[in-house]
C-alpha cells in the first residue's frame, strides 16, 4: 500500500516543521511571560487574558492539530517549570486540552476565516474545563459560582485573541490556502 505524502511527512519530521513548532512554543511561551509580568487587575483571582493563546490558536489553523498540541503543551509545561507553578498544571492542561479541542474542531469544520469565533469558543471551554479542576481538587462545587463571571470575560478575551490571531494569520504565506479541510498546507 502506498503510502501518502501527508502520511510519510508525520512519520519523518521536517526540519522546517520541527523549527516552526519550536519557534511558535518560544514565541507562547514568551507571551506567558510577558503576560505575568504585567499586572492587570481582574475581578477574580488568576483570571488573564490568555495571549499566549493567539499563538495556539494560529498554530492549529496553520500548523495543524499535532504541531498545535505540541506547542501548546511545551508552553504549558515549560511556563509550569519557569514559573515554579506546577501547582497550576492540572489547570493549565485541561483548560488548554479544552480549548484546543474546540479550535480543532472549528479548524476541521468551519471556514478558515472563523477565527475569532474559534478562540471565542476556546475561552469558554477553557473556562469550564478549569472550573471542573477546580471542583475536582476541592471538591466545592460552588466555585462554579465563578463560572457566569469566567464565560463573559472569556468572550472577550476570546475575541481580543482571536482578532489577533486572525491578523497574523492573514501575514503568514498560505496560513488559509489548505485543499483539505483539517489538513495543514507543508512547505
Amino acid at each position: 500500500m502506498a503510502s501518502t505524502p501527508w502520511r510519510a511527512s508525520i512519520a519523518a519530521p521536517s526540519t522546517l516543521r520541527v523549527c516552526r513548532c519550536a519557534l511558535m512554543a518560544a514565541l507562547a511561551l514568551a507571551l506567558t511571560a510577558l503576560e505575568s509580568l504585567i499586572p492587570v487587575p481582574m475581578p477574580v483571582p488568576g483570571m488573564k487574558l490568555g495571549i499566549a493563546n493567539v499563538v495556539t490558536v494560529a498554530a492549529a489553523f496553520w500548523l495543524g492539530p499535532v504541531d498545535a498540541a505540541v506547542v501548546l503543551g511545551v508552553r504549558i509545561v515549560l511556563a509550569a517549570f519557569l514559573t515554579g507553578q506546577l501547582a497550576t498544571l492540572p489547570f493549565s492542561i485541561v483548560g488548554g486540552a479544552c480549548a484546543l479541542a474546540v479550535t480543532l474542531a472549528f479548524v476541521r469544520f468551519s471556514s478558515p476565516n472563523r477565527v475569532r469565533l474559534a478562540a471565542m469558543a476556546a475561552a469558554v471551554a477553557h473556562n469550564i474545563g478549569q472550573i471542573a479542576v477546580a471542583v475536582a481538587v476541592t471538591g466545592t462545587p460552588e466555585i462554579a459560582f465563578y463560572l457566569p463571571v469566567l464565560l463573559v470575560a472569556g468572550i472577550a478575551a476570546g475575541f481580543a485573541t482571536g482578532t489577533a490571531a486572525q491578523a497574523v494569520l492573514d501575514r503568514i504565506p498560505h496560513a488559509h490556502a489548505t485543499a483539505d479541510r483539517g489538513k495543514r498546507v507543508r512547505a
